[in-house]
């Protein structure tokens, strides 16, 4: 092969994709869930699933919100009413 005939080769290979740094960047997901209020608890959304519900057992409300939103924060029990045994927080959100 001639060293015309291997540049015309190599200039037509270059010709053929789509630039390689022109390309717009993919969309970035959210991260993270979000919690909506109703009347009857929390409904997760964003990136989970599942609803707590007012009145439910920690035992079950706990490892959800530890699966969402990872470890809890145990805060002590000063200023808390009689009868509040534990407090957990994620962020602003505390569980009483």
């Amino acid at each position: 092969m001639t060293r015309a005939a291997l540049v015309f080769c190599l200039v037509l290979a270059g010709c053929g994709g789509a630039p390689l740094f022109d390309r717009a960047p993919a969309a970035e997901q959210p991260r993270g869930i979000s919690l909506e209020t109703d009347e009857g608890g929390l409904r997760i959304t964003g990136g989970g699933e599942g609803r707590i519900d007012f009145g439910r057992s920690p035992a079950g409300v706990i490892p959800l919100l530890e699966r969402e939103l990872g470890p809890g924060r145990e805060l002590d029990l000063v200023n808390c009413p009689y009868g509040v045994t534990q407090q957990i927080a994620w962020g602003d959100l505390v569980l009483t």
